[in-house]
């Protein structure tokens, strides 16, 4: 009996760790790029309207928001209504003519008409408007 308790013991199970670091860096990859593009696109503490349908984010898009003191910033960078213009062309031509515009909910009506002047000045040719989301 104790022949075969010490045979038993010798025969050693192993673990092949391969598919588990496989899956651990497919993990770390997703949450690197999911994390990267909501924080280009939320980076700015807009208060933004709430919509009761609302469609997915579309991460190519070039995106001018508008907050509520009325500063106006593309792509998360800061500009003024005057140069939006130049520096949105080149952005509205690559992305077909479509052009995110994100405002703060309290903020100035005057100067989210302007930005919109200048996006199609710019050759912007379609919205997408940013929400909040449906209402809890």
């Amino acid at each position: 009996m104790r022949r075969r308790l010490r045979e038993s013991s010798e025969s050693s199970v192993t673990f092949d760790f391969a598919p588990m670091v496989d899956v651990v860096l497919l993990l770390l990859i997703f949450f690197f790029l999911t994390s990267h593009l909501a924080a280009s696109q939320q980076a700015l503490p807009l208060d933004l309207p709430r919509a009761n349908m609302t469609v997915e984010e579309t991460p190519d898009l070039p995106v001018v928001s508008v907050d509520r003191s009325g500063a106006v910033f593309l792509n998360g960078q800061p500009t003024d209504l005057a140069s939006l213009q130049a520096q949105l062309g080149p952005l509205a031509a690559a992305s077909g003519g479509v052009v995110g515009l994100r405002a703060d909910e309290q903020g100035s009506y005057g100067t989210v008409v302007q930005v919109m002047d200048a996006i199609k000045a710019a050759g912007g040719t379609r919205l997408a408007l940013g929400t909040a989301g449906s209402r809890p």
